[in-house]
């Protein structure tokens, strides 16, 4: 007796379409989810797994971190740790320039692409303007638990920041700036995880007191500012005056 066998019936070509959307869809979502819908459920969930520490990070991501950074020391010629810190942060260009200090001498030790920074050129002026600061800033925090993987907080608004808004009549200046990880932000800077495991284990090990952020509209020392000064507050010339003349201690990339 010959054996029946069944046939799956063939799915037409606009089945088969719509599957291929609904799993693109699903697909899309769930990178969407990971990226931006983290800030939802990662309190959630550290509330539920316990607070890490800076201590915590050093032990689980130092090793892996410090060892991606090591080599460019070496050609940089500097120790690890170093003394000093200063990032610069250009925002047209976005790249954050990454300069250490140590042994009496100060050099470019590398350089990360910025994967995400909202608003345009000029200086942050209020809550919810979804700029990023420019200015000169220390980092005074360091946050283990972040949404966005790690962070480290800048501290804008600085006494530059309130004098002009003082000046202006301007209250709700806004504030929690981070540099972190991840590839999506609202006025913050957004460099990754690896970057961000690597720049973070490094601040724990130098000090956040030893470490500057230079923020500009764009690399000042390769030619005047690409913003439109027209629309900008009449002291911002000024603001660029400074930010140019602190960026002439480290000499652009050839």
């Amino acid at each position: 007796m010959k054996r029946r066998i069944r046939r799956v019936p063939r799915l037409g070509k606009p089945a088969v379409a719509l599957s291929l959307t609904i799993i693109a869809l699903l697909t899309a979502g769930a990178v969407v989810f990971h990226r931006v819908g983290r800030a939802i459920w990662y309190p959630v969930y550290r509330s539920v797994a316990g607070s890490l520490t800076v201590e915590d990070v050093l032990r689980e991501y130092g090793p892996a971190a410090e060892q991606r950074l090591r080599p460019s020391f070496v050609q940089a010629g500097l120790p690890y740790p170093p003394a000093r810190v200063t990032l610069l942060v250009f925002k047209q260009e976005k790249v954050l320039e990454f300069w250490a200090e140590g042994n009496g001498r100060r050099a470019f030790v590398r350089s990360y692409p910025i994967l995400a920074a909202s608003g345009r050129a000029g200086p942050k002026l209020r809550e919810g303007d979804r700029q990023v600061p420019e200015g000169i800033y220390q980092i005074i925090a360091l946050n283990p638990n972040s949404s966005y993987h790690l962070s480290m907080q800048v501290d804008y608004p600085n006494r530059f920041d309130r004098e002009k808004a003082a000046g202006e009549g301007r209250t709700n200046l806004g504030g929690e700036i981070f540099i972190h990880g991840k590839a999506v932000s609202i006025g913050c800077i957004a460099v990754g995880d690896e970057a961000i495991e690597e720049l973070f284990c490094l601040v724990a090990r130098v000090g956040a007191p030893h470490v500057k952020v230079i923020i500009a509209p764009s690399d000042l020392r390769r030619g005047p500012a690409v913003a439109d000064l027209a629309t900008q507050p009449r002291w911002v010339p000024e603001l660029y005056a400074r930010l140019a003349a602190e960026l002439r201690a480290f000499p652009p990339r050839q």
